[in-house]
């Protein structure tokens, strides 16, 4: 099997991440995506970001239509600084002979350099990047792999954004996720 692996904050979901999901699968033929929410990315400051049980019940969400989706909590139950080597040497025994593909935005290209074991995790998987708008693919290593997806310029900070300042984001996430952080209060 092809399975990728499409790691976040997800704080929160929104449909920018399942597009770039959804268009990778298709391109690159994979068989599933699992969706990986980290518990403390090791890049952001963690201020702003909810509660992992509250991330997780908006991914199921967002996902639960799509058969070709799934969410795995690998992350959240280790606690902690989320590492992807860590959380790759986990996927390697769980699904041992299958292929795996890392899915990034290309958001997170300035950050390579301060990844944890990153030359353990290029020989773990096959890296591919997604265009994303405002993040131009510049000095691409020869490791990765890019992938062109629809332009959507939407970011979780916005959607904070504007809950906090009394504007819309109804349709920067599915209705689900809208009436859960509503419901919810999230992002207040």
């Amino acid at each position: 099997m092809k399975i990728g692996i499409l790691g976040g904050t997800f704080n929160p979901i929104h449909i920018g991440h399942l597009i770039l999901a959804e268009e990778a699968r298709e391109k690159l033929s994979l068989d599933k995506v699992i969706f990986v929410p980290a518990y403390l990315p090791p890049h952001k400051e963690n201020g702003d970001i909810i509660s992992a049980a509250k991330r997780i019940n908006m991914l199921r969400l967002a996902i639960k239509t799509n058969p070709f989706f799934s969410v795995s909590d690998i992350e959240i139950k280790r606690k902690g600084k989320s590492y992807t080597i860590d959380t790759l040497k986990e996927f390697k025994k769980v699904y041992p002979k299958d292929k795996l593909y890392f899915i990034t935005g290309s958001d997170l290209l300035k950050y390579l350099d301060e990844w944890k074991d990153l030359k353990q995790v290029i020989r773990a998987v096959k890296f591919i990047v997604a265009t994303r708008p405002g993040y131009p693919l510049e000095k691409i290593p020869s490791y990765i792999k890019t992938v062109a997806i629809r332009a959507v310029d939407i970011s979780a900070f916005e959607i904070r954004k504007a809950i906090k300042t009394k504007r819309s984001f109804r349709y920067l996430v599915l209705e689900a996720v809208y009436s859960y952080i509503t419901k919810n209060r999230l992002y207040r």
